[in-house]
């Protein structure tokens, strides 16, 4: 969350910041009227007990029996005030922190300022030469996946209902191939430490990296055991530290981990009908930094690159698209995505050709926004007072998307499908899927 004493000292900032995301600034207003409130009543408080505590001194040294009751029943309701303010003191307390877990994470002043998606900029175009010109109309993943056998979507609904699919043989064989692959180049290569969390939270832990309160409705919930199935391996993994005080030594502490993701897509009713791109449960690779905070912009570089790294490994064309202030993620400061082409979702590019850009890693800097929030904290030495790290995280990489990127690019005009050399190692040396 934001620092209440940013709040309190540059409202005009914090106000500025929001109105670029298209938030509502009066929530601003409403938490200073709380914030004077609240000291207010801690003042008083703290007023009242120091009364309260010279008077019951005062009374065991009063000899005479009538004044000594008279200050007793005065300490009396001394503490019936006490009590009723600090009623009203939790009150607002709770109310102030309420609507500082609503407002999001205020934009750097370098990110683009747009209203939404059609305002991202475009900064680069990687991997042209892996371009693929089609001496054939490609095909579809899904139609492609089918014939196959390697798909079956219909089963996937019939199963668990619309958004749900299945992987058959070489496409569940693919698919378990991209994710070590994923994690072996990040571990081997990039220094990453693997982690293999639990699938499932605590509700703390979804207000940690704030996908609490803010997407609810988008999350599984077990009422029974009252937890919470993981929207992405960034919730566990950045609450490994939840409440800790870290060595500035210790820093940076960089994680990748493998786990499925379950999302209610609502806020996608309608889009993306057909194929896997939009799915309630899919699987995703993650990549997560604790750092101090004057080392997040070269953090985020190298989280980028990384992410990148996985691109050029499959050697499919991608771009990196940098997202405006309307359609920046919650909690983040800067946001780049990585874009994998793929030729055949039936979708015009900018230049009218056939293929659509998917969005296969986010990669953002939240500052110290989730560790403020989840009370991760580290120290510079030996009595120095603990601050709040600088919590990063990207995609690297998720999944259906991918699967779909390299189905269509590595498709053949005999509906075969190459696999890419990076992945064969993982497939017993399999160089081809082809239908049985």
């Amino acid at each position: 969350m934001l620092d209440i004493r940013l709040i309190r000292e540059k409202p005009d900032f914090v106000k500025e910041g929001l109105a670029k995301t298209g938030e509502d600034t009066s929530k601003i207003d409403q938490v200073l009227v709380l914030d004077e409130r609240r000291r207010r009543l801690e003042s008083e408080v703290s007023d009242l007990r120091n009364f309260r505590n010279v008077g019951s001194k005062e009374i065991g040294k009063l000899k005479d029996d009538a004044e000594r009751e008279a200050r007793k029943a005065e300490m009396r309701v001394v503490g019936d005030r006490i009590q009723e303010v600090e009623m009203q003191l939790t009150g607002v307390n709770e109310e102030q922190n309420a609507l500082l877990l609503a407002i999001p994470n205020i934009p750097d002043a370098r990110m683009p300022v747009g209203k939404d998606d059609r305002d991202n900029v475009a900064v680069r175009y990687e991997g042209e030469s892996y371009k693929r010109n089609f001496e054939f109309a490609p095909k579809p993943h899904w139609e492609l996946g089918e014939e196959l056998g390697i798909l079956d979507i219909e089963r996937g609904v019939k199963i668990s209902g619309s958004r749900f699919y299945l992987l058959k043989g070489a496409g569940a064989a693919l698919q378990r191939a991209l994710i070590s692959y994923f994690l072996d180049l990040h571990v081997q290569q990039h220094g990453y430490t693997e982690v293999y969390p639990p699938f499932v939270v605590k509700e703390d832990c979804l207000y940690g990296t704030a996908q609490l309160p803010k997407f609810r409705d988008n999350q599984y919930h077990d009422v029974e055991d009252d937890l919470w199935l993981v929207p992405t391996a960034e919730v566990p993994v950045t609450n490994m530290h939840r409440d800790e005080i870290l060595e500035a030594s210790q820093l940076p502490l960089r994680y990748v981990a493998y786990t499925p993701c379950f999302r209610r897509e609502k806020m996608s009713a309608g889009r993306d009908v057909r194929g896997i791109k939009r799915g309630h449960q899919f699987d995703k690779v993650e990549m997560v930094k604790l750092c101090l905070p004057e080392e997040s912009d070269a953090e985020l570089d190298s989280l980028l690159d990384n992410a990148e790294d996985v691109c050029r490994g499959l050697k499919i064309p991608y771009r990196i698209v940098e997202v405006c202030t309307g359609d920046k993620g919650f909690a983040n400061v800067r946001q780049y995505d990585v874009e994998m082409f793929a030729p055949a979702c039936g979708v015009a590019d900018e230049e009218g050709g056939a293929g659509e850009w998917l969005e296969v890693s986010s990669c953002s800097n939240f500052t110290d926004y989730q560790a403020r929030r989840a009370g991760i904290r580290f120290r510079r030495g030996a009595g120095v007072k603990p601050e709040y790290v600088h919590t990063l995280n990207g995609s690297g990489l998720a999944l259906p998307r991918v699967m779909i990127s390299v189905i269509e690019n590595y498709q053949n005009a005999d509906g075969s499908i190459t696999i890419p050399e990076v992945l064969r190692s993982y497939m017993g040396g399999r160089e081809r899927i082809e239908k049985q």
